[in-house]
Formats: C-alpha cells, sequence, structure tokens
C-alpha cells in the first residue's frame, strides 16, 4: 500500500493484529511489484494485502510468488488490482465491498430521507424569500409516506440502502437486468425497468458498477423522464450517467441532483456544476473516509485470518462473478 495510506488503514491496534498473525513485509514499490525489492518479498508471500493505488497483480506478479494464496483488498473494486490470471493459478480474490458498502449506504439513506422530505427544496425557498414558507401548500408533493424510491443497481451497495430503507414508510422499487422479480421481493423491494423507474420515481438513486454496459447508461432520454421536482441521487460513478444531460437538467431548475461522484472525478473549474444551487455536491465522502477506513481494516484482517487457518473467505470474489462486478 501506498505510504500514506498504511497508517490510515492499519492503525497502531490494527497494525498489530497484522502482525499478529505472521511476518509483515511492507513493499516499498506498491506501484511495481517487480522491482527487485518487491519480488524478494512477493517469495515469500502467502497473502497480499493491496490497497488504492497498488499496481495490478498479474500473470508476471503471480509468476514471482509461488506460495500466493490470496489478493485481499482492502476496498471494494478488484479489477484494477487483481487479474482473473489469479483463478488460473488458485490464488483467491478477496474484496471488503461488503466493509465498504455500509458508509456509502448510510449517507445515501440521509440523503434519501432529506429529499423525500422536500428539505434541499425547502431551504432553497427559505433563504431565497427570507420570509415564511407555505410549506403545506409549496411543498405538499413532499414527504415521507409511501414515496416512491428507486434503485438502480441490486449491488451490494444498493441491497444494503434497500435494507436500510425498510423501518421507513417509503416504496421501494428496483432496477437491474440480472435478477428476478422474486429476488426483489426477497431484497424488499419491486422489479421494475429503468424506464419506468426513472420516469415514476421522484427519489432516484444510482448504485450500478461500472462495466461496458453501464457506461452511459442513466442517458438524456431518462433524464428527461424524471418527475417534476424529482432527486436525483449518485454515489456510484460519474461515468455512469450522460453529464451534459444532468448538467442542463439542473439548470433548466426542473429537478434536483445529490452528487457525489463526477467524470472527471473533479470538475473543471469552469464547470456549471460548481454553482447549481440545486445540486448538493460532495467531494467523493460517501465512501470510506477518516475513521471509517477501519472498518475495511478490520475486513481485511479477518480474511487474512482465514486464508491462514483454511477456512473459505467471506468476501471471495467468485471467478463467474469477476467481470460482472466493478
Amino acid at each position: 500500500m501506498a505510504d500514506e495510506l498504511l497508517p490510515r488503514f492499519f492503525a497502531r491496534a490494527a497494525w498489530d493484529r497484522l502482525r499478529s498473525l505472521g511476518r509483515v513485509l511492507v513493499s516499498p514499490t506498491p506501484d511495481d511489484h517487480l522491482s527487485p525489492q518487491a519480488r524478494d518479498m512477493l517469495a515469500q508471500a502467502e497473502v497480499l494485502v493491496t490497497g488504492w493505488g497498488t499496481a495490478m497483480v498479474d500473470a508476471s506478479v503471480l509468476d514471482a510468488a509461488p506460495r500466493l494464496k490470496a489478493v485481499v483488498h482492502t476496498a471494494g473494486s478488484v479489477k484494477a488490482f487483481a487479474s482473473p490470471d489469479c483463478y488460473d493459478r488458485g490464488v483467491a480474490i478477496s474484496s471488503q465491498a461488503s466493509a465498504l458498502a455500509d458508509p456509502v449506504a448510510e449517507y445515501t439513506l440521509a440523503m434519501i430521507l432529506l429529499a423525500a422530505k422536500g428539505a434541499f427544496r425547502a431551504q432553497r425557498i427559505y433563504r431565497a424569500r427570507r420570509a415564511a414558507v407555505d410549506v403545506q401548500g409549496e411543498l405538499a408533493s413532499y414527504g415521507v409516506n409511501g414515496t416512491r424510491v428507486g434503485i438502480i443497481g441490486a449491488s451490494v451497495i444498493g441491497r444494503k440502502v434497500i435494507e436500510l430503507l425498510r423501518p421507513f414508510r417509503l416504496k421501494v422499487v428496483l432496477s437491474d437486468p440480472t435478477i428476478d422479480h422474486a429476488t426483489a421481493r426477497e431484497l424488499g423491494a419491486e422489479l421494475v425497468g429503468l424506464g419506468e423507474l426513472m420516469a415514476t420515481c421522484p427519489v432516484v438513486s444510482l448504485h450500478a458498477p461500472i462495466l461496458p454496459s453501464t457506461i452511459g447508461m442513466i442517458t438524456a432520454d431518462l433524464l428527461r423522464s424524471l418527475p417534476d421536482g424529482a432527486t436525483f441521487i449518485n454515489t456510484a460513478r460519474g461515468i455512469l450517467v450522460d453529464q451534459d444531460a444532468l448538467t442542463a437538467e439542473l439548470q433548466s431548475g426542473r429537478i434536483d441532483s445529490i452528487v457525489d461522484v463526477t467524470h472527471p472525478e473533479v470538475s473543471d473549474a469552469a464547470s456549471p456544476l460548481w454553482d447549481l444551487p440545486n445540486l448538493v455536491l460532495t467531494p467523493h465522502i460517501a465512501g470510506p473516509m477518516g475513521v471509517e477506513l477501519e472498518l475495511l481494516a478490520s475486513s481485511a484482517l479477518d480474511e487474512i485470518a482465514r486464508v491462514l487457518s483454511g477456512r473459505s473467505l467471506r468476501g471471495a470474489v467468485d471467478p463467474s462473478r469477476y467481470h460482472a462486478v466493478a
């Protein structure tokens, strides 16, 4: 892992636990697994712990690691860090997507409830007017009681969001071409097509992975179909959305949006997104940050313990699902 990340993930207690599991070697070149120093370490490694910015573990790296049993990634998306070559060598890949899902789902839950309540629109009206607001008249369509909330993607995070929404008086609908109606019902949602979801939900939250089939999936037509006053939430990836179309819808004032991820990751300084009053724009904070990184470290440590004791991994990425996950 990069030098600056190591102490953030593995603080004192976590580091002590890691060392209790076996001999720990820290690569001085996490962005190059084939440097002389890294090769010496790989030759001894049974478990390789990776993080953001770590180089890809591919066939050439695996050739240098004959004892390797598993790649334990301390974040969620694994395809940029561990190649399918691992499966050919009997090396398991572990993702901490389940631990990562909690903070993202919690952020999303908060935003869904505030959006359903009309809080973002209400505060704009109140600030602009600096006088009383006719809440029962001007905000009559808002409230957390039977409001239809659309979840796009039955990913680990999407499922967690649905789970967190269960105690609330909301109607949850789900769009995902990989599941059936029975599975959706088990999750606590009604399965509908993406077009129907976008056109009928006043609150929509995107949780699909980046795949060739999902890039640009939220098109201009879909965004135009959102009901007037709807809120579109994106904590997935900016590249999944036609950003120009979203900007145009926001500039019209017709909808609101909560965007934690853009494409590129930081919008150009001249982008109109910075100044749109009906956009809540946050700098990719929905995912684990600060003390939440401990959640990922704890999950990774549990996986390392399982590897070394010969138990199955809870976060194992199944070979049949590798190309369908982020």
